[in-house]
């Protein structure tokens, strides 16, 4: 079994605040990947969640805050549009939805073994934005909590704050044994 995990997909990143052609761009690539990881879980009639979402999410003091300091743009304030997702939630049972503070979250790993047997999982695929910041974080988190699971990344569904970015991120996900695929 398979778990895709959609990384901040939400409106301030596509078309919002922090919006980018790019993040726009996978927009459709990103939604076709959730409606076929529903629909695995839909064949296998079970109940294990087969996507989960990570919402960027701050709150009125934002600014102040040593994240907020090095970017001064608020985003992603828990309850505004720019919070929300920006792709299909596909709901319960077949989804999960984790909130994090930061670029990465150690609740991740957690959620996981949660959720199923890490010898159920066959592959965490992880798409969204933006890759050199939160995908690679969380990237690197799940690698270091399940070495010997098979993380990937999706780069059709992945967009970085610029392309180079992109493409230095997924050259560094795949120096730490995170496959890149199509």
């Amino acid at each position: 079994m398979d778990i895709l995990i959609v990384i901040d997909m939400q409106h301030d990143f596509i078309d919002g605040a922090l919006g980018t052609d790019e993040a726009r761009a996978i927009v459709r690539n990103v939604n076709e990947e959730i409606a076929r990881f529903r629909s695995m879980g839909e064949e296998a009639d079970d109940r294990i969640p087969r996507v989960i979402y990570t919402l960027d999410t701050h709150d009125e003091e934002y600014l102040s805050t040593q994240e907020g300091h090095h970017l001064p743009v608020e985003h992603c304030i828990r309850g505004s549009h720019g919070w929300e997702l920006a792709v299909d939630d596909i709901g319960a049972p077949y989804s999960l939805k984790l909130e994090k503070p930061s670029f990465g979250t150690l609740a991740l790993p957690d959620l996981i073994r949660s959720i199923a047997d890490i010898d159920q999982i066959g592959t965490l695929v992880l798409a969204g934005v933006c890759t050199d910041i939160c995908v690679v974080s969380n990237a690197l988190i799940l690698k270091a909590a399940f070495p010997e699971l098979p993380i990937a990344v999706k780069r059709s569904c992945c967009a970085g704050s610029t392309p180079r970015n992109h493409a230095r991120a997924i050259a560094t996900m795949a120096c730490c044994q995170v496959e890149s695929v199509d």
